[in-house]
């Protein structure tokens, strides 16, 4: 396991650095922090609460620190998170703006969610020789993001072409994250815009992309896939089912594009079946 822990150090206030860093370094999963109460830890076996109430500064301090005021840090504020150094996501909740029946950022800061990114190398070994097309299931924070990336390194160190990624947030590859021997990482534009740019410049023979989420997001999908072009993707669904229900998803379920669906489960465990025909 590897985890970009002194970036996440970096971003929290200095009062309660070493209180997470001693109880949660090897076992926080989230950090969840709201107005006017205790910061709490959520680990992998239990929570456990500090004992300082959190205050508006302490959010706008780890928002501020985090993000750097990149201008796309901002563009990613108006979906209610942003990507911190080391690939940890934060989720926002407060006011928010918007414009034109569209949020476009976020003000009066009430709690953050860090989700803390840990790299397992290794977790995806038994998908590394499936052929084809692949679609993680999982619900938020079951761990798609984590078999994603040694999917694609796993694929890609086995040599049958290059693996193009768009990283959209940042979060699959940041920096100091192995990305495979025959890798290559475009972050920082859309799963759709940068689709476009991998296959009119890349040439690659996969194409992987994280959390689709939108109508654009499955367009762009499809028209690599009817390029020849093999597909790595995860989606928000709890079961085959759930994919079945959701009407973004019915498009790529109709093509058959994606050849095995990866299945996880509520224990971090995985099972793998072929898309039904």
């Amino acid at each position: 396991m590897k985890c970009a822990w002194k970036e996440l150090l970096a971003i929290l206030p200095l009062w309660c650095r070493t209180e997470v860093d001693e109880l949660g370094r090897d076992t926080l999963q989230e950090l969840r922090l709201r107005l006017g109460l205790p910061p709490e830890l959520v680990r992998a076996n239990d929570n456990i609460r500090l004992k300082r109430l959190v205050t508006a500064e302490d959010l706008s301090y780890i928002v501020n620190t985090a993000s750097k005021y990149s201008p796309w840090a901002a563009e990613t504020a108006a979906q209610g998170y942003i990507t911190a150094p080391g690939g940890h996501r934060i989720g926002m909740c407060g006011q928010a703006v918007v414009h034109s029946n569209a949020m476009s950022g976020m003000r009066q800061l009430r709690s953050l969610c860090i989700r803390v990114a840990r790299d397992f190398p290794g977790v995806g070994q038994k998908l590394r020789y499936l052929p084809g097309s692949i679609l993680i299931l999982g619900r938020p924070g079951s761990g798609k993001t984590t078999l994603l990336r040694d999917l694609i390194r796993q694929r890609s160190d086995i040599g049958k072409g290059s693996v193009a990624v768009v990283d959209e947030r940042g979060e699959l590859f940041p920096d100091g994250v192995t990305a495979g021997a025959r890798t290559d990482v475009l972050a920082g534009c859309s799963k759709r815009q940068g689709i476009d740019v991998l296959l009119r410049t890349m040439s690659p023979g996969t194409i992987a992309v994280d959390e689709i989420t939108s109508e654009a997001d499955c367009e762009a999908l499809l028209k690599a896939g009817w390029c020849g072009v093999q597909l790595l993707a995860t989606a928000h669904a709890g079961c085959v089912e759930d994919l079945y229900a959701r009407p973004v998803y019915r498009p790529l379920v109709s093509s058959k594009l994606f050849e095995t669906l990866v299945i996880l489960q509520p224990d971090k465990s995985f099972k793998a079946e072929r898309m039904a025909l």
